[in-house]
């Protein structure tokens, strides 16, 4: 793991081992996680890993870091956008 420049476990909603799976697939802070976005690394996640991953514990919880936010609390209209950009 890159010590030197992860934060992720410091954000909202990631816990040491989303912060694990993230730098796996070559996030190590939120900029990288911007830059790649919630549904592209929720996807990226799921293929590293091999197994379905809920939705509310990761792909929510990455935008929930993105904007800074619980994740419980993301607007409807954008967790239904999520679901349909990591299902098309």
């Amino acid at each position: 793991m890159n010590t030197i420049n992860s934060q992720l476990s410091s954000l909202q909603n990631i816990g040491k081992n989303v912060e694990q799976r993230l730098n796996d697939i070559g996030i190590f802070n939120l900029e990288d996680l911007k830059r790649l976005g919630a549904a592209e690394a929720y996807k990226r996640m799921k293929v590293q890993s091999q197994k379905t991953l809920p939705f509310c514990y990761y792909l929510y919880s990455l935008q929930g870091a993105i904007m800074e936010t619980h994740w419980d609390t993301i607007p409807e209209i954008i967790k239904e956008k999520l679901k349909k950009d990591v299902t098309a």
